[in-house]
C-alpha cells in the first residue's frame, strides 16, 4: 500500500528546495543587469534605449533555442541538460565582468539567453513526470517562490556589489557579473550528481510507490488527446499558440517592472545599498502571494479566477503607481502590483500538463514559455523608449498595465478550451485502489 501524501512530501523535499535554488540563481543572472546599468551605461558610453536593447537580447536567444533545448532535455535527461544550461549560462554570466564595448554586450546578452533556454520550461517538463495534475499548481508556486527570493537576494546584492567600485580595479559592474556568475558554474556540477532523470531511475522512492505514480499519471494522460505527445504536433496546437500569445503579457510586466523598479527608487534620492534593501520589500510580497494563490487554486473547480483577478489587480496597482505623485504610495501600489503579476502564474502553467503529455509537453511549454518570454525583449526596449520620450521613470506603468490587462482578457478565453483537471478522488477505481 501506497501512502500518497507521504510519497508526495518525499519527491517534495528532494527535488524542490534544490530546483529552486537552481532558479533562484538563474533569476539573479537574468536580473543582474538592472543593477549593472545603473553604472555600465555611463562607463560604456551608451543610451538608456541603447542598454535596453543590449539586455533584452536575452529573450531573443532564450526564443530561438527555447524549444530545441527542451526536447533535448527529453532524449538525453535532466541531470545532463540542467548540467549543461547551468555552466553555459555561469561562464556567459563571468565573461560580461569583461565587457569592453555595445556589441561585445550584445553578443553576450544573446549567448546569455541561448544558454539559458530549456530551464524553465524543463522544471515545468519535469514536473509533469513527477507530479499528478493536482499538485502542479502549488509545485509550480513552490519554484516560482525561489525567483521572489532572487529579487530579495538580488536586490542588496546588486546594489551592495555596485559599491565595491574601484576594488582591485574592478568596477562595481564587474562585480556583479562576477559574484552572480560563479554560482551557476557550480551548481551545474552537483546538478550532474544530484538530479534523477525519471521516477524509475530514482533510488529515493520504492519499487511500489514508483508503480503507483506510474499508474496515476497513466490514468491522468489516458483521456488526452491522441496526439498529446507528439512534439511537432503540440507546437500547431490551436491551445498552445493562444496560451503563448497571452502569456507575453505576464513576462512583459513582469521584466517591465523588474528592470525598471531600481531606476525608479533611485529617482527617490536614496543610495546604492538603500535602493537594494527597498527592492526586497516587493519580493517578499511576491513570494507570499506565489505560494497562497496556487494553493487556493489547486483546491477550487475553476482555476480561471486566480489567473484573471491577481492580474487585474496588478494592472490597476500599476496605473495608479504612476498617477499619485507621492513617492510612499508609489512604491506601494509597485510592491502591490508586483504581486499581482506573479501570482496567477503558476496556475496558469498548470493548463497545458492537461491536454498535452511527453515530447507534446516539452515542445508545448517551451514554445509558450519562448514565445512569452519575447515580453521581457518588448519591455526592456518599450520601457526606457518610454522614458526617454516622456522623461518621467514612471510613465512606463501605463504601458505595462494594459498589455497585463490584456493577459487577462485572453485567460478568461483560454480558460473555455482547456479542459478540467481531474480531482484527487475522482481518477477511477484501479487507480485509488493503491493508495492507503
Amino acid at each position: 500500500m501506497v501512502d500518497e501524501k507521504q510519497l508526495i512530501s518525499k519527491i517534495t523535499w528532494r527535488l524542490m528546495p534544490f530546483l529552486g535554488i537552481l532558479y533562484l540563481i538563474a533569476y539573479i543572472d537574468r536580473q543582474n543587469v538592472s543593477y549593472a546599468k545603473l553604472e555600465m551605461v555611463g562607463d560604456l558610453g551608451m543610451s538608456e534605449y541603447a542598454y535596453g536593447l543590449g539586455a533584452s537580447l536575452f529573450f531573443i536567444g532564450y526564443f530561438i533555442f527555447e524549444v530545441p533545448s527542451n526536447l533535448l532535455l527529453d532524449r538525453f535527461g535532466a541531470s545532463k541538460w540542467f548540467a549543461r544550461i547551468l555552466i553555459s549560462w555561469g561562464m556567459v554570466t563571468v565573461a560580461l565582468a569583461y565587457t569592453q564595448n555595445a556589441t561585445m554586450f550584445y553578443i553576450l546578452r544573446f549567448l546569455l539567453g541561448a544558454c539559458e533556454a530549456g530551464f524553465f520550461p524543463g522544471v515545468l517538463y519535469l514536473l509533469t513526470l513527477w507530479y499528478p495534475s493536482s499538485y502542479r499548481g502549488t509545485m509550480v508556486g513552490l519554484f516560482m517562490i525561489f525567483s521572489a527570493f532572487a529579487n530579495a537576494i538580488g536586490a542588496p546584492l546588486g546594489g551592495a556589489l555596485l559599491d565595491l567600485n574601484g576594488l582591485y580595479g574592478m568596477a562595481g559592474w564587474q562585480w556583479v557579473f562576477l559574484v552572480t556568475g560563479g554560482p551557476a558554474i557550480v551548481a551545474g556540477i552537483i546538478t550532474l550528481f544530484y538530479l534523477p532523470d525519471l521516477p524509475s531511475k530514482a533510488s529515493f522512492i520504492s519499487e511500489s510507490e514508483k508503480a503507483w505514480l506510474k499508474d496515476r499519471l497513466a490514468a491522468e494522460n489516458s483521456d488526452m488527446e491522441q496526439n498529446a505527445a507528439d512534439g511537432f504536433r503540440a507546437l500547431i496546437n490551436p491551445r498552445v499558440l493562444l496560451m503563448s500569445l497571452c502569456y507575453v503579457g505576464f513576462p512583459l510586466a513582469a521584466y517591465g517592472l523588474s528592470y525598471w523598479l531600481p531606476t525608479i527608487v533611485k529617482n527617490f534620492g536614496v543610495s546604492n545599498t538603500t535602493n537594494g534593501f527597498l527592492n526586497i520589500i516587493p519580493w517578499l510580497l511576491v513570494a507570499v502571494a506565489l505560494y497562497a494563490v496556487p494553493a487556493m487554486a489547486d483546491k477550487a473547480e475553476s482555476k480561471t479566477p486566480y489567473i484573471v483577478i491577481p492580474a487585474l489587480v496588478g494592472a490597476v496597482s500599476l496605473v495608479l503607481s504612476a498617477v499619485i505623485p507621492d513617492h510612499t504610495l508609489q512604491f506601494i501600489f509597485l510592491c502591490i502590483s508586483a504581486a499581482g503579476i506573479f501570482a496567477g502564474q503558476p496556475v496558469f502553467w498548470s493548463l497545458p500538463s492537461r491536454f498535452l503529455q511527453g515530447a507534446g509537453a516539452a515542445a508545448g511549454l517551451a514554445a509558450i514559455n519562448s514565445v512569452g518570454n519575447l515580453g521581457g525583449f518588448v519591455a526592456q526596449n518599450v520601457v526606457p523608449w518610454i522614458k526617454d520620450t516622456t522623461g518621467s521613470t514612471i510613465a512606463p506603468m501605463f504601458f505595462l498595465a494594459a498589455c497585463l490587462l490584456a493577459a487577462a482578457l485572453l485567460v478568461l478565453v483560454i480558460g473555455r478550451m482547456v479542459p478540467r483537471a481531474p480531482g484527487r478522488d475522482n481518477l477511477g477505481s484501479a487507480d485509488t485502489a493503491h493508495v492507503k
